[in-house]
């Protein structure tokens, strides 16, 4: 925990709270279903909650405003920023449904309603959000044709409405064909060697009908 508010000072007793329950909730879920790997549980406020929160860094999401968080596999980014961001409402999917039960069990043992999870494949649904955010589930390009559809005409955040993304590496060759992506270094943010080569993927993305 101590990490997390070296970074996020400013969390209410509430969100220390939740946020404090993680480790409890995912070390128990984990050993029944692996969601996380054995050794980064250890690591779990460092690698998966302040990466999460990585997101919060370069984009604050607005009272009403909608999220999705495209292959969440556990939790993440969505339960992180959904604590952060408790009057923004959130809407976790993957295609795996026992990590969608884990998602729910977490969300219901938080409290956390501003979040709902089902098991759904990105690219079969219509609605529509102002960001959609994701933690490296696949390359830039197949995962803008999953999600284009989905985000929503109205822009009205700092940031124009599309993708936020998670990524490590090199992307110059994945987003060679978006020159509107930016790239925000996390390292920029937060000190630890974990996050050198983590990004933040800013990508606009027009509404489409």
């Amino acid at each position: 925990m101590d990490i997390l508010l070296k970074y996020f000072p400013e969390l209410t007793e509430e969100q220390k709270e939740k946020f404090e329950a993680l480790k409890a909730l995912y070390t128990d879920w984990n050993a029944k279903i692996n969601v996380i790997s054995r050794k980064d549980i250890e690591a779990l406020y460092e690698r998966h909650v302040l990466h999460s929160l990585g997101i919060a860094k370069v984009q604050s999401f607005l009272p009403g405003s909608k999220v999705m968080d495209v292959g969440t596999g556990g939790g993440f980014p969505g339960i992180p920023l959904a604590i952060l961001f408790p009057e923004t409402d959130f809407y976790l999917v993957d295609v795996i449904a026992k990590k969608i039960r884990v998602v729910n069990e977490v969300a219901t043992a938080l409290k956390l309603k501003n979040l709902k999870a089902e098991q759904r494949r990105a690219g079969t649904f219509e609605e529509r959000f102002d960001f959609i955010v994701s933690r490296a589930v696949t390359n830039m390009p197949d995962f803008v044709k999953w999600v284009r559809k989905n985000v929503t005409k109205k822009s009205q955040h700092e940031l124009s409405n599309g993708i936020l993304y998670l990524k490590g590496g090199d992307l110059t060759e994945e987003l060679a064909q978006f020159p509107k992506a930016t790239q925000y270094d996390l390292s920029d943010f937060f000190e630890e060697e974990f996050y050198e080569t983590k990004k933040v993927v800013h990508l606009p993305l027009k509404y489409k009908l």
